[in-house]
């Protein structure tokens, strides 16, 4: 099937560029990973700490820092090996979405909506203004895609 045209190009062009940056994003994230197995994590985390000049007792970073200082090898892998497959799909969607087929808009909401629930979960826990706007975010992306689908339905 070939490509189609979209209504509005430049939403969609936005809604490719968003999740090709995440899907880059998390391809670096993933080659970092990698960079540390077989390494004592906790050192290499209190070494970035001072690097970076981060206060490991804040009450933001000091979760996080203890977290990853808690991974061990096998921990390592599996979130690399998350940040690459979810990468993949992140770049997939913005790839299609990039090139107006109409599959990679089925494919995004679908793959989009799967992470709401997670995301709802994740504000319930704890409520942080990047987990609100995040949510809100794929929230409007999913409602954009399922009403430009229907409109183009519609007229054909």
């Amino acid at each position: 099937m070939p490509s189609r045209v979209f209504g509005d190009n430049s939403t969609l062009r936005l809604i490719a560029a968003f999740k090709l940056l995440k899907g880059l994003a998390l391809l670096a994230a993933g080659i970092g990973v990698l960079h540390y197995l077989h390494r004592d994590i906790a050192l290499e985390v209190e070494r970035w700490v001072n690097v970076f000049q981060i206060d490991p007792d804040n009450r933001y970073v000091q979760p996080i820092l203890t977290h990853i200082s808690n991974l061990d090898e096998k921990g390592l892998r599996t979130l690399s090996i998350s940040t690459f497959f979810y990468s993949a799909v992140l770049l997939t969607e913005g790839t299609g979405l990039w090139l107006r087929k109409r599959w990679a808009e089925y494919f995004t909401i679908i793959a989009t909506s799967s992470f709401i629930p997670l995301e709802i979960y994740g504000i319930y826990r704890r409520v942080t203004l990047p987990r609100v706007a995040l949510l809100l975010v794929n929230l409007v992306i999913v409602a954009y895609l399922i009403f430009d689908l229907h409109w183009h339905s519609q007229k054909q």
